[in-house]
């Protein structure tokens, strides 16, 4: 186990420097870069005049709605890249494929929640109270967002060994699914039948899921049943499908 954990730790280490310029003020800008995205759509919409659909500040409606589906994607996507950037470690006998992902998901859900805590930072010094009603139920959402990520990651890493032309597919698969998961609007509003439909995508219900530890008199119901088996099923068979994987690239 100490091996393993030395392992782990130079490929954390290796991870952060060679990607984020090895410096501080590097990894900084990674950190920044969902928070600019999030107060970016902020401005956007309020310089158009935009209200905020429910609550009465701008502000948090959209970061309730974006922190979550960009930790989502930010882990899924930097997952998949993970094995293509350090497969020639993998040439080492102590370091696995495997090693490599778990880094890499401990770097992001690390990045992700550094890029939070500033969210919440700005908030609170622009006078805008950041905390949900409901703390446990809005942790809850954002954990879920994890756990989606590390399991559609996985199934990434999989998907780009074959057909490493997915690296580009995935982005134009995160739009897609970053601009109909309700972000910016509420999808409740659409008639039952549209809303039925979008609500298959699991980042619809995580978004919601977060939303009501903020918003508890939202009229949705969130079925965290089938959120967390979406996500544990992409988990499991991104593990499964890992052998082969390694199969391929030895």
């Amino acid at each position: 186990m100490e091996s393993y954990l030395h392992v782990l730790h130079a490929l954390i280490l290796r991870d952060m420097r060679t990607r984020f310029g090895g410096s501080h003020w590097g990894y900084a800008v990674v950190v920044l870069w969902p928070v600019a995205h999030v107060f970016m759509l902020v401005l956007i919409f309020t310089l158009r005049g935009v209200p905020s659909p429910i609550g009465n500040s701008r502000p948090l409606f959209f970061a309730t709605g974006a922190v979550p589906v960009l930790a989502f994607q930010y882990i899924a996507r930097e997952v998949m890249k993970a094995v293509a950037s350090n497969r020639p470690l993998t040439y080492y006998p102590q370091v696995k494929l495997f090693d490599v992902i778990i880094s890499r998901i401990l770097v992001e859900i690390v990045t992700g929640f550094l890029g939070l805590l500033t969210v919440f930072s700005i908030l609170f010094a622009a006078g805008i109270n950041p905390m949900p009603l409901d703390p446990f139920t809005s942790m809850c959402g954002y954990l879920a967002a994890i756990l989606l990520g590390i399991g559609v990651g996985t199934v990434n890493v999989c998907i780009a060994a074959y057909f490493p032309a997915w690296h580009f597919g995935f982005i134009l698969f995160t739009i897609i699914v970053y601009t109909t998961s309700g972000v910016m609007f509420l999808p409740n509003y659409f008639p039952n039948k549209i809303y039925d439909v979008l609500k298959y995508n699991p980042a619809v219900q995580i978004i919601e899921w977060v939303r009501l530890g903020y918003y508890p008199g939202m009229p949705v119901t969130v079925d965290y049943t089938y959120v967390i088996f979406f996500g544990l099923t992409t988990l499991l068979i991104g593990l499964v499908l890992e052998h082969e994987v390694v199969r391929k690239i030895s």
